[in-house]
């Protein structure tokens, strides 16, 4: 054997393995105020720490920190919005309350321009990373905004892990833990909508995008009916992708309820879904206790189908 076959063996056997993490590597980076999340050197997740603030001209109100924007796909299309005009309180993927009994008050967390409540990012708790995976976890406090003063009245553990999966896709998975930040029960009251929502790209409408969840609802009946999984996935410039929403079936209220926006919505049908466990009953906390929820997210290019979404429940829904 030549020195040079040997040299090429060697360099082979130690730069390969390199290559192959490289692709698969999963990284973080803290920049303007986001903890962005990056697949093979591709940011997908950005998750915003710092406030952001409404455009000029547009209520203060509207300020928000503690939500993810924008959400890509691999191929980098951005599934996500945020203060669009119809709705400058919608802030990408992010899980406020919105009819809320506290200390004798009903308070809505959602919809910020009644300047009630709030939810806002408070600190990291910890940032790790591996090869294939990241893993992150804040500290998000509800606040009650009453005579001039704030209240932190629910304290909410978000732990977010983003892991490499397959070239056409990635997982995202949310655990949420809820505490009573005082000695006052948080009443969550039964509503139309509230919780873990996403605001999709401006890009999708009634004619270019689908809806379909596990129990073969679409975008015309899913509103107000109960899932295990839901698909929204759409074209994405000459490119086609989306999310499948799942719900483990520990979540209070499972399988949940879901708000879907109908197809005459803003005249074009732009696209908003929302698991809202407290769509169809009050869930009370009360101080001493935890309450957690969980999701996964499964962030693809092309199209999935229905098949391959109960599949991915399945494989999810004993974590």
């Amino acid at each position: 054997m030549t020195k040079t076959l040997l040299f090429a063996i060697l360099s082979a056997f130690f730069v390969f393995p390199a290559i192959c993490q490289k692709k698969n590597t999963v990284t973080t980076e803290k920049k303007d105020g986001a903890l962005i999340t990056a697949i093979a050197g591709k940011p997908v997740l950005a998750y915003q720490y710092e406030t952001v603030y409404p455009p000029a001209g547009v209520d203060a109100a509207y300020k928000k920190s503690g939500f993810i924007h924008p959400l890509s796909t691999l191929n980098g299309h951005i599934l996500t919005q945020i203060q669009p005009k119809d709705h400058y309180h919608h802030y990408g993927i992010w899980n406020p309350w919105t009819h809320v009994l506290f200390e004798g008050d009903t308070l809505d967390f959602w919809n910020l321009y009644k300047k009630e409540a709030t939810v806002r990012f408070a600190e990291f708790k910890y940032i790790n990373n591996n090869a294939s995976t990241a893993e992150f976890q804040v500290l998000h406090e509800h606040i009650v905004l009453k005579n001039a003063t704030e209240k932190v009245a629910l304290n909410e553990l978000q732990t977010i892990k983003v892991s490499s999966a397959t070239k056409n896709y990635y997982i995202i998975d949310f655990t949420i833990d809820y505490n009573c930040a005082t000695d006052s029960p948080f009443k969550i009251l039964e509503y139309r909508y509230a919780g873990f929502g996403w605001r999709a790209t401006e890009e999708w409408h009634k004619d270019n995008s689908e809806i379909l969840t596990s129990e073969g609802k679409t975008r015309l009946d899913a509103d107000g009916s109960t899932a295990r999984w839901c698909i929204v996935q759409g074209a994405l410039g000459k490119d086609y992708g989306g999310v499948v929403m799942l719900s483990h079936p520990k979540n209070f209220n499972h399988p949940e309820p879901l708000r879907v926006w109908p197809e005459e919505q803003n005249g074009r049908g732009d696209v908003f879904v929302n698991i809202a466990p407290t769509k169809t009953k009050d869930w009370l906390l009360e101080p001493g206790n935890t309450y957690t929820l969980k999701y996964r997210l499964i962030v693809f290019n092309n199209k999935i189908s229905a098949k391959q979404a109960e599949r991915l429940w399945k494989g999810y829904k004993n974590k």
